[in-house]
C-alpha cells in the first residue's frame, strides 16, 4: 500500500484524472500502480491507475448517506493491489473500460499480454486495448451482463490466430488489414494499416490519404 494514502483509507476524497475527469468516492485501496475508490452515487467500484492520476484530495461528499456505508465485498479481492492484478482478477468479469471519448466500453476482458489486453464487447467485438491508456475500469458483480442479454447470447468469440506478447507486434500481425483506431472516432483513424515501423504506423484512409501516427498514442485498435 502506498505510504502517501494510508491516513485517507476510508476518507472521501476527489481525484482529477488526465483529460479533465474527476471522480468523487471513498478511498478503499491503493497500490504501487493503482487506487480503488467507491462512488456511492453510482453503487461502482473504480480501478484507477495511478498514471494518469493528476490531483487527489481529501473533499466533502454531497449525499453523504451514500457513501457512508459502502459494501464490504469488492468485485476484485486482492491481498495487495496492483493494476495487473487486477486486470488479471477481472477476467471473465462484465466489466467497464473507459479510455477516451464520450463513452466507456462494456465487455468481457478475456487475455492480458505485456502492455495490452484483449476485450470482447457485445457491441465492438474483440478490441485491443493499450494498458497505457486505461484511465479506470469498473468490473461488476459475477452475476451482471451487459445489456442484460443472457449469457447464451454473449459467446465470446476466441482470437483464432496467437496472439503477440506486446500492441506493437499485435499491431504488426494487423498489416494490411481494415482497422478502426480508437472506436473510429475520427475518419482519419479509420483505415487499412498499411505498415509498421520504429513506432509509427501508416495508415490509408477511404480516400486513399497516407496518415502517420505515433503506436504510443494509439489507445485501442480493432477489426471491423
Amino acid at each position: 500500500m502506498l505510504i502517501d494514502f494510508v491516513d485517507l483509507i476510508g476518507k472521501k476524497i476527489e481525484v482529477e484524472l488526465s483529460g479533465g475527469n474527476f471522480h468523487k468516492g471513498i478511498l478503499l485501496d491503493s497500490g504501487l500502480d493503482i487506487i480503488v475508490i467507491y462512488d456511492g452515487k453510482n453503487h461502482s467500484f473504480l480501478y484507477i491507475p495511478f498514471n494518469h492520476v493528476q490531483k487527489l484530495k481529501e473533499t466533502s461528499l454531497e449525499e453523504e448517506d451514500l457513501y457512508n456505508n459502502p459494501p464490504t465485498e469488492k468485485p476484485i479481492e486482492t491481498d495487495v493491489i496492483s493494476f495487473r492484478k487486477a486486470l488479471t482478477v477481472a477476467k471473465g468479469l462484465f466489466t467497464q473500460v473507459y479510455v477516451t471519448g464520450n463513452k466507456s466500453i462494456h465487455g468481457y476482458l478475456t487475455s492480458i499480454m505485456n502492455d495490452y489486453f484483449v476485450f470482447h464487447s457485445p457491441v465492438y467485438k474483440t478490441i485491443f486495448i493499450s494498458m497505457n491508456h486505461v484511465k479506470w475500469l469498473i468490473p461488476y458483480s459475477a452475476n451482471t451482463t451487459p445489456y442484460s442479454l443472457d449469457k447464451e447470447n454473449l459467446p465470446l468469440v476466441p482470437i483464432s490466430t496467437p496472439l503477440a506478447r506486446s500492441f506493437d507486434e499485435q499491431l504488426k500481425r494487423m498489416e494490411n488489414q481494415l482497422v478502426i483506431i480508437d472506436g473510429g472516432d475520427h475518419t482519419e483513424k479509420i483505415g487499412v494499416l498499411q505498415k509498421i515501423r520504429n513506432n509509427k504506423i501508416t495508415l490509408i484512409t477511404a480516400e486513399g490519404e497516407r496518415i502517420y501516427r505515433n503506436v504510443e498514442h494509439l489507445k485501442t485498435i480493432q477489426l471491423p
